[in-house]
């Protein structure tokens, strides 16, 4: 693949071959941006994890402390008294007679979508449309609830889920370019603890792999796994 001339001239800044540790890595990340936007940085791991096996899954969420820097568009589906408090609590849209025809039709302008429990008989017959687009509720990520007003607060603070692909692999933003590096290390240090716990029991030697942050745009940089793991133990 030909890359471009800032592309380039971003790689040569980093060390072939080279773990970084995690400070010296994000302090990196500042100079390796090479687009005009303000470019999301994502964290990428590679476990030590049998997707195929259900005992060795590795899915849930965690709020970060500084959020993604990303405005989320967040629906709840709820009736009732429901419904106002997902509008008190802040949620963009709001309803389900009025929204659940339009998610049938293809509408998808949303980020998120949270549902009570009690709507989940209607909302499963658009698992076809929804769950390749990753907006399923699911109340192991906690957008099955009669609490919708925590729901969306911890949405719009931040919450976000990871799960591991196929190929045992996690892809989860951790905040803006534009971060300052200390609210960039603390999303980041409290993603690797949350995916630390989420270790499952049936997982043998070595669980996390490898580690490495990204810009959108920007080339990978690599840590030194074992040695971040050790640093937040």
């Amino acid at each position: 693949m030909k890359r471009g001339k800032k592309y380039r001239a971003a790689i040569e800044k980093t060390e072939r071959g080279k773990g970084y540790m995690l400070e010296e890595a994000v302090s990196l990340l500042k100079e390796v941006g090479v687009a005009k936007f303000d470019e999301t940085v994502e964290l990428s791991a590679n476990l030590g994890v049998d997707p195929r096996h259900a005992d060795q899954q590795v899915r849930g969420t965690v709020v970060l402390p500084h959020g993604t820097g990303r405005k989320v568009r967040l629906l709840v589906l709820a009736r009732g008294e429901k419904e106002k408090e997902a509008q008190e609590a802040g949620a963009d849209f709001v309803g389900a007679d009025e929204h659940i025809p339009k998610l049938r039709e293809g509408w998808m302008d949303v980020d998120v979508i949270i549902a009570t429990p009690d709507l989940m008989s209607e909302v499963g017959k658009l698992g076809r449309i929804l769950g390749p687009k990753g907006l399923m509720p699911n109340p192991k990520s906690g957008t099955v609830t009669f609490d919708v007003a925590k729901a969306v607060k911890d949405v719009k603070a931040g919450k976000i889920e990871y799960r591991v692909d196929k190929g045992a692999n996690l892809h989860v933003p951790v905040g803006k370019i534009s971060f300052e590096e200390e609210k960039l290390l603390e999303n980041i240090k409290v993603l690797i603890t949350e995916i630390l716990r989420a270790k499952p029991a049936a997982s043998k030697g070595r669980y996390i792999k490898s580690i490495s942050l990204c810009p959108t745009m920007g080339p990978s940089i690599r840590l030194d796994a074992q040695q971040v793991i050790n640093a937040l133990r």
